[in-house]
């Protein structure tokens, strides 16, 4: 699998919400690097994941949503061992929105560092 399929169904998994996809699409040393949790390695998402549907759960309350994320703004570009992509992202139904920052190799996705966009308390 080439290493835009393999963001292809990282960024498919995230949207949908689906933990099975995120982790088909991953290197075995992926590090998603997030600001308030630190970072979480392949073997840590299934419980980062379960925790953050909970805390999206809470703020749309009795919301239905179909997609649990919405990406934008996606920008890629190729380099000698794979790819970096850039998107902007959200959480429909919350505030929870920010950007990502993707590097991609031949065999998945090896990182993802996360930025939240949210104004600085006075």
């Amino acid at each position: 699998m080439s290493a835009k399929d393999h963001l292809s169904r990282y960024a498919d998994g995230w949207m949908k919400g689906d933990l099975e996809t995120i982790l088909s699409s991953v290197s075995n040393d992926y590090v998603f690097d997030d600001p308030n949790e630190g970072q979480i390695t392949k073997e840590k998402l299934p419980t980062y994941m379960g925790q953050l549907k909970e805390v999206v759960s809470s703020l749309r309350g009795t919301e239905s949503e179909t997609q649990f994320m919405e990406l934008s703004e996606i920008v890629t570009q190729e380099e000698e061992d794979g790819l970096t992509a850039w998107c902007w992202w959200e959480i429909p139904g919350t505030e929870i929105k920010g950007s990502g920052l993707i590097k991609v190799g031949p065999e998945g996705v090896r990182s993802e560092r996360l930025t939240y966009y949210t104004k600085l308390s006075s």
